[in-house]
């Protein structure tokens, strides 16, 4: 477990794209799997006031890219998608990512995000190529 909160350091640590962002990894499960959150702020709107789609594509990415990475491997985004369900409002949403698959050079990851009141936002499939072992 020691070396999950060494990743939650890594990835959370200030001057990083996610937490930059407000986007941080909150837990990483023994599974593979990992939650993380959006904390929501002007910056994170588009011009009609919901969260933009980019923020919500990029916290899935975040999330599931740090589960992938506890399977040991060092891993790059190979593809992914995202199902737009309803607007996303709201001082925080939350991205829950599970694995799908986890193959030997292939990890495929479903992303699930709600809003403040649990409502599913929006959906994803991401799909990882694990480089090789993690340093």
């Amino acid at each position: 477990m020691d070396s999950y909160s060494k990743l939650l350091e890594l990835v959370n640590t200030s001057g990083c794209f996610a937490p930059a962002n407000h986007m941080y990894v909150t837990e990483l499960r023994p599974d593979h799997s990992a939650v993380g959150v959006l904390e929501v702020q002007p910056s994170s709107l588009n011009p009609m006031g919901i969260v933009h789609g980019g923020a919500l594509v990029t916290l899935a990415d975040t999330v599931c890219g740090t589960a992938a990475f506890t399977t040991g491997h060092m891993c790059v985004t190979l593809d992914c998608s995202m199902q737009y369900l309803a607007p996303a409002s709201g001082a925080r949403i939350t991205c829950t990512a599970t694995p799908r698959k986890l193959g030997k050079t292939v990890l495929v990851y479903e992303a699930v995000l709600t809003d403040d009141t649990g409502r599913t936002v929006a959906t994803g499939v991401y799909t990882f190529f694990a480089k090789g072992p993690a340093n």
